[in-house]
């Protein structure tokens, strides 16, 4: 499957969650909102706050529990509109 991350096509299996997707792919899932370090999800099962990414268009998804679907356009980093 084919999707969007930061700007970039990218390549996914059919069944990743948006996670597993990312992880294929790049070393983290996004950087942590309190400091330097980034983060690659805690619990994986959507009970956390760690796995939250941005789609381009849209509100911001769990990625651990999010399928990913043909095409998904998403950010790791929030918007500059996002509040």
């Amino acid at each position: 499957m084919r999707f969007v991350l930061d700007g970039a096509e990218r390549q996914a299996l059919a069944g990743d969650t948006v996670l597993s997707a990312i992880l294929s792919v790049a070393p983290a899932l996004r950087h942590s909102e309190f400091g330097v370090e980034t983060r690659a999800g805690f619990c994986l099962m959507g009970a956390c706050q760690d796995c939250w990414v941005w789609q381009e268009e849209g509100p911001r998804i769990r990625a651990c529990s999010t399928p990913l679907t043909e095409g998904m356009r998403l950010l790791t980093d929030a918007p500059g509109d996002w509040s």
